[in-house]
């Protein structure tokens, strides 16, 4: 991949990286991916769905994989290879502020929203609580609040290929808040899926108003999988956003 990204970058290509959320892989970005390099035909755009660690097929154990940092060690690499002047997009997912702990807004999702785990299990993986604990989504859970307006082919596949991850919560409740010179400073967009069940609207809309971006798109009949239940409209506010903000 490092040699991919760098003939990339010497070629001026504009990168697009799309992240995998918790217990997934860069395999849930297929029908996104697929279409937008069908999409970008003839344009300079270099699509990247890299596998965190211990996730996907990257090959470690969660039990390598001890900090956030470890885990999101593979997109770090990638954003090292490229310039300055990055765009971030959330979606179906988490947005931290510039002044709290990192876990602060996964914790409230717990604490102000309808949020329930059902079935998900979380369990230490240590004896002596070294390691953060483990994390996997239930079968009940992805039924219902995960996978729910997804097709039943992506739910099954989705259920064969998650692996057990983490959310690091131990680690990101001690790391400071993230600082207004590096992630403050790049320009964000916020897309609300509407009938997403793990990350509610009402969390969605007030992580928004904790940390203002430059922009909030919506897309109706969007559960927590957005990538696989509504991947064209993906595909057009990726498109959308790379051309107003490039």
């Amino acid at each position: 991949m490092e040699a991919s990204m760098e003939a990339a970058r010497s070629s001026g290509a504009k990168h697009i990286i799309l992240i995998h959320g918790a217990c997934h892989g860069g395999w849930s970005w297929y029908k996104v991916a697929s279409r937008l390099r069908s999409a970008v035909t003839g344009l300079s755009y270099h699509i990247v769905a890299p596998d965190l660690a211990a996730s996907g097929i990257d090959g470690r154990r969660l039990s390598e994989v001890p900090t956030f940092r470890d885990y999101t060690g593979p997109l770090l690499d990638v954003l090292r290879l490229l310039p300055e002047g990055r765009r971030a997009v959330f979606l179906a997912a988490f947005m931290p502020d510039c002044v709290s702990p990192p876990s602060y807004v996964v914790l409230q999702n717990g604490a102000r929203s309808n949020y329930t785990p059902l079935d998900n299990e979380m369990k230490p993986q240590d004896a002596d609580g070294k390691l953060p604990s483990s994390f996997m989504f239930g079968p009940q859970f992805t039924n219902q609040m995960l996978y729910q307006l997804c097709s039943p082919e992506d739910l099954i596949l989705g259920k064969s290929l998650m692996r057990i991850g983490s959310l690091f919560l131990e680690d990101l409740q001690i790391q400071p808040s993230f600082s207004k010179d590096h992630y403050g400073s790049v320009r964000k967009v916020y897309v609300v899926c509407k009938q997403d069940e793990t990350i509610p609207e009402e969390h969605q809309r007030w992580m928004v108003a904790n940390n203002p971006v430059d922009e909030v798109m919506e897309i109706d009949g969007a559960d927590h999988m957005a990538m696989l239940s509504t991947p064209d409209q993906v595909v057009k506010c990726i498109i959308d956003i790379a051309k107003r903000y490039s």
